[in-house]
């Protein structure tokens, strides 16, 4: 490492002999454990004090992973045997934690990429930082993505006197005892946070896009489960067996989707411009009783 003088004084520059890794979650830390169990050295950018810094910081209490663990271990070491089918968040933790561990990773951390782009010049990635440019053959990058938040321009907003925020900011229904709250979107934040709001004695509200559904659920577990594409009728027919036999847990409409300006809470459930994925947890969806989740149809 030493000093950039032609390009930056105060900018130092580092050359990196295997990839540059952008992102300390699950990705890039199993990406860092396989390139070193072939002997590439790497360097891991992440811009947070952390590993996982998203399931640490930005997660709600009760979250628990929406598929069996053994679809959700990292490369080269398993769950512990101990841990439940669907490890809690801080199970996930310490496993993502024991992982880093195990193969000695140790990250960059509070190294917040600004800019990586390709020198076609002299055939080099250069990824700056705030302090500092690595230079590199090879560049992942491993943000995820589920990184960033999106909240979206809703029209009369700021008529609305109760607090809103985004379901990353979410922890607990604690603290809506006895409140009414607005949840828009029923993906996997949306089914759990709703979940978690009746468990603790609040009365959601779901705005939806188009009618609830556990179709993609289905989908998502049969193939998971049985390896099968998604055109084979045999995938169809149990699709349909399994949509029957959990029709009793479907939530029904009971009325359009208008808003309140009352002291209500708001709750976004958005991630990306693509939307966030469709694979809610069946335990959740077992446990919503048809009447403990008011759900209304977006008006458009």
């Amino acid at each position: 490492m030493g000093s950039c003088k032609e390009n930056e004084p105060q900018m130092k520059c580092a050359w990196v002999l295997g990839p540059i890794i952008v992102g300390a979650g699950p990705s890039g830390l199993a990406v860092a454990a396989c390139l070193s169990q072939h002997g590439v050295p790497s360097v891991l950018l992440e811009k947070s004090d952390c590993i996982a810094s998203l399931w640490q910081y930005r997660t709600y209490d009760r979250l628990m992973l929406h598929l069996p663990k053994h679809f959700c271990e990292l490369p080269l070491l398993g769950f512990p045997e101990d841990f439940p089918e669907y490890p809690s968040r801080q199970q996930f933790i310490s496993y993502i934690e024991s992982y880093a561990a195990r193969f000695s990773i140790k990250p960059r951390f509070r190294q917040w990429v600004k800019t990586a782009e390709f020198d076609s010049s002299c055939g080099l990635w250069r990824v700056r930082t705030q302090d500092i440019e690595y230079f590199s053959r090879w560049l992942i990058v491993a943000t995820g993505e589920n990184a960033e938040p999106v909240i979206p321009e809703i029209s009369g907003i700021d008529k609305f006197r109760g607090p809103v925020m985004h379901s990353s900011d979410y922890k607990s229904g604690a603290d809506f005892q006895n409140q009414k709250v607005l949840v828009v979107g029923c993906g996997n934040s949306g089914m759990e946070v709703s979940l978690d709001l009746v468990s603790h004695h609040a009365v959601p509200h779901m705005v939806v896009r188009s009618t609830v559904s556990f179709r993609i659920l289905s989908i998502s577990y049969l193939r998971c489960s049985m390896k099968l594409d998604s055109s084979s009728s045999i995938l169809q027919l149990l699709i349909w067996v399994y949509l029957i036999s959990i029709r009793p847990f479907s939530m029904k409409f009971v009325g359009s989707g208008a808003c309140s300006t009352e002291r209500d809470v708001r709750i976004i459930n958005l991630w990306n411009s693509h939307g966030s994925s469709e694979m809610a947890s069946l335990k959740a969806g077992r446990q919503v009783s048809p009447t403990s989740i008011k759900h209304h149809h977006r008006q458009h």
